[in-house]
């Protein structure tokens, strides 16, 4: 029985949390937990969520991604969230999704503004974009890696989604919700901006959006 199940257990559970809540499309997204300051705990490249066991959970050294555990291929994404888990000492988790509003925001190719002292605390004063890169890629991963900081805890991805960390798990899932929302209040105020969009098609893009928080 492997020594890390609980940690994999966590992942799956995070997993099925975020795909009911519709932000990990199809197999899109993936996962990591930090186990130690050695190991991390990442989703399997391309699995159905609702059918992950801990054995399909891949375990992967921090340093070189060597597997150390898991039946699977890990995530193409592995090296982004070592990346962010290696800057990061203080973080224990590590989420990319593909949630839609935040998306849409990450096409526009601009930072994010989080508002309110609450959510700041947590998230900092922005998502900050990071450039586009191919997926899966060391191109991706090096301009992730230059855009990280100490007080920023989530990132927009150009043409391709989210990343957050997080203390725990738990936090992470809501960070998530926490950036939807975020995006959700921005396009709203973009759409009421836009003068220049008939009023039909304003209020049919607003009425779409209050249906998120």
């Amino acid at each position: 029985m492997s020594h890390y199940t609980s940690h994999k257990q966590q992942v799956i559970q995070a997993c099925l949390t975020l795909a009911e809540a519709g932000y990990l499309a199809g197999t899109g997204g993936n996962l990591a937990l930090r186990i130690n300051d050695e190991l991390f705990a990442v989703t399997p490249s391309g699995a159905d969520y609702y059918a992950l066991r801990p054995d399909d959970i891949c375990v992967l050294r921090l340093d070189t991604l060597q597997q150390v555990e898991g039946s699977l291929k890990p995530s193409v994404e592995s090296a982004m969230h070592a990346c962010m888990l290696r800057f990061k000492r203080d973080m224990q988790a590590s989420v990319h999704t593909h949630q839609p509003l935040a998306s849409a925001v990450a096409l526009l190719n601009i930072d994010l503004p989080v508002q309110g002292e609450a959510l700041r605390r947590v998230l900092g004063d922005r998502i900050a974009i990071v450039p586009y890169a191919p997926s899966g890629t060391g191109f991706l991963v090096r301009a992730f890696g230059r855009k990280l900081r100490a007080d920023l805890h989530g990132y927009l991805l150009k043409n391709h989604g989210v990343i957050c960390a997080a203390p725990d798990m738990t936090e992470a899932i809501g960070h998530v919700g926490r950036i939807e929302a975020a995006a959700a209040e921005f396009l709203r105020q973009r759409i009421v901006a836009a003068n220049t969009a008939p009023p039909a098609v304003r209020q049919m893009a607003l009425a779409a959006l209050n249906t998120h928080p």
